[in-house]
């Protein structure tokens, strides 16, 4: 079969019969459509010598040795031994001509009985044959149900078994996937928001399935990796302070607190890095989730779940602790600071339960102190924003909203960490330690007037934060430098400031700064995901209530004139909508909405003005 062809020789090109028409340095061959090409001898396989007239005489016709042979018996005779292919001709059709062998060639690639190539055909075996017949028994049946599952599909008519056939369309709506057989099928968009819509008109997805962490890539369990033990070292004794954890009802991992001291202002954090030093396959974990994923209906933890009852603030009797003692001066301005693993002892209260106590001691000392610091930052240029904002959460499939109460609780808490983050930064300027100082730049000096829209307008001008490894000022806080290293438990970057002030507590060497950076730059760009998912997850599950009320009424507030579109702001759901507005309204005019509808997969609501 290796022979150069002649004239009027059959020849196999791209697996489809050819005659070579002329022969020489190149190939004149003739396709089975008539077109003619030239191709060169090695882009084509003899098959049969001919002489061959036409491609048509290929063709079976009744009475034909095609017809005639018997495949099975030559099978038979063969099964488990090899042959040629003009012997194979031979022996099922009783003559090798380009008709046979082009004939044979096909139950060759068909596979089921003979496999192989030109020079040496193997005849299988009765084993591998009833092997080949059975998947390919299995492949039809497999496709009779997908052309059943179709029709069905196309009526809006399932089964129970349909749900394998759904998966890809799944795929294709948590974003795992770009195409869909079936959406290909049912001319439908192959998007993620396109499967989402199907699968919530045909009822296999409930409202209730939020996508948006599988299409950014997360992870929807909590880290698993294994912790090191709490080592046994010297802790500063701090039990005999009342100390308190303050935050929403129902939070599940307190990983700060704050105490009174005479004058001396604590601030008690979670002492993770004392089990997660650098390079611990926690610490890995953690730095590939950024932080720690807070969703309505659940929550994914950067770290293990049972690092959070080991150092959560107030969960046991006494917590470990990393507490920043501060003395301060009259104005705010720390004189002096002590770092120190500690022992706490930690009373756990909501802001509501706080705000009731802010006149009594020892909340009242702090109530004071936070008022200084406040005062401190106003001076030193603040940029402060006064925006409403809801808690969302998911309660047994009940959608929950309420607002966020401008309590003074939270602006002590706020501040209490602040000057923390603020002091670990100059503690580690002091001492050359790298950290990842988090900066602002300053805005364009703009005036905006102190109302809605106004605090708005003031929010868009301001650029990120950033972290970066040289300090430098943050605008939006009025800081000259600041660290984030209060909530180690659910951030990485915060993580990581405590590994270093450990280290330095210690005496040990520190990670240099282009390890911080490669480190915190990690976990930056996946935190950057995390706080995505958060954003579209909350508006998920607001437009989910929205579904479940559609006879919402409410009040927007315009903050913003776009063209002939006005950007409005409706307080009691923190959601952000367009809409025309008739009379060419001012920023700031409050306007009555009605509820006109709700598109969950491409996550839009329309509402109209109350007339």
């Amino acid at each position: 079969m290796s022979d150069t062809p002649g004239p009027n020789s059959l020849v196999l090109y791209k697996s489809r019969p050819a005659l070579v028409v002329r022969s020489g340095d190149k190939l004149e061959i003739e396709l089975e459509d008539g077109k003619q090409l030239k191709v060169r001898p090695k882009d084509v396989v003899l098959l049969h010598p001919g002489p061959l007239r036409s491609l048509s005489d290929l063709k079976p016709r009744t009475n034909s040795a095609q017809t005639l042979g018997e495949v099975e018996t030559a099978w038979e005779l063969l099964a488990g031994s090899q042959t040629t292919l003009p012997e194979l001709a031979e022996l099922i059709y009783e003559a090798y001509t380009p008709a046979t062998a082009w004939a044979t060639w096909q139950l060759v690639e068909d596979g089921l009985y003979f496999q192989g190539g030109l020079d040496t055909i193997f005849a299988a075996t009765a084993e591998q044959v009833r092997q080949v017949k059975a998947g390919r028994a299995a492949k039809a049946a497999k496709e009779q149900a997908w052309l059943g599952f179709v029709d069905r599909a196309r009526a809006g008519r399932f089964q129970p078994e349909d749900a394998d056939f759904l998966r890809d369309v799944e795929a294709v709506a948590h974003g795992r996937y770009s195409n869909s057989k079936l959406l290909r099928e049912l001319g439908r968009a192959e998007t993620p928001e396109s499967a989402h819509a199907w699968l919530l008109d045909i009822g296999h997805w409930a409202e209730t399935v939020d996508p948006y962490p599988a299409r950014l890539g997360l992870s929807l369990t909590s880290s698993a990796a294994p912790l090191a033990e709490l080592p046994a070292e010297d802790r500063l004794d701090l039990t005999h302070l009342p100390a308190f954890a303050i935050d929403d009802e129902g939070s599940q991992d307190p990983d700060d607190a704050l105490s009174l001291d005479g004058r001396r202002l604590w601030v008690h954090v979670a002492d993770v890095a004392a089990i997660v030093p650098p390079g611990s396959p926690a610490d890995l974990e953690a730095r590939a989730r950024g932080a720690t994923l807070y969703l309505p209906e659940q929550t994914v933890t950067m770290l293990p779940p049972q690092a959070t009852p080991l150092l959560g603030l107030g969960l046991s009797d006494r917590s470990p602790a990393l507490s920043f003692g501060l003395d301060l001066d009259e104005v705010g301005n720390v004189t002096h600071l002590e770092i120190a693993p500690s022992w706490v002892r930690v009373q756990r209260l909501s802001y509501e339960e706080a705000e009731t106590r802010l006149t009594e001691p020892p909340l009242a000392g702090l109530h004071q102190i936070a008022q200084t610091l406040a005062a401190r930052r106003r001076a030193r240029g603040e940029i402060a924003i006064d925006l409403p904002e809801v808690k969302i959460r998911v309660s047994e499939g009940e959608v929950i909203i309420k607002p966020i109460l401008p309590l003074q609780s939270r602006d002590l808490v706020r501040e209490a960490m602040l000057i923390a983050g603020e002091a670990a930064a100059r503690f580690a300027i002091a001492r050359n330690l790298p950290l990842p100082f988090t900066t602002q730049a300053a805005p364009e000096p703009l005036s905006f007037p102190d109302t809605l829209a106004g605090h708005f307008a003031r929010r868009m001008s301001l650029t990120r934060s950033q972290l970066s490894g040289l300090p430098g000022p943050h605008a939006g806080l009025g800081l000259e430098v600041y660290a984030k290293a209060t909530s180690p438990l659910r951030r990485y970057s915060d993580l990581v400031v405590h590994q270093q002030l450990r280290a330095a507590l210690r005496g040990e060497p520190p990670l240099d700064a282009a390890q911080v950076l490669e480190r915190v730059g990690a976990a930056e760009a996946v935190e950057g995901d995390t706080r995505r998912a958060e954003r579209l997850a909350r508006r998920h599950w607001t437009l989910v209530y929205l579904r479940r009320n559609p006879g919402w009424r409410g009040q927007g507030v315009i903050v913003e004139k776009r063209g002939p579109r006005d950007l409005i702001l409706i307080p009691e759901l923190d959601l952000e909508t367009q809409l025309s507005v008739r009379g060419d309204l001012p920023p700031d005019s409050a306007i009555s909405l009605v509820l006109s509808r709700v598109n969950l997969p491409e996550l839009d609501v329309y509402f109209r003005v109350e007339s």
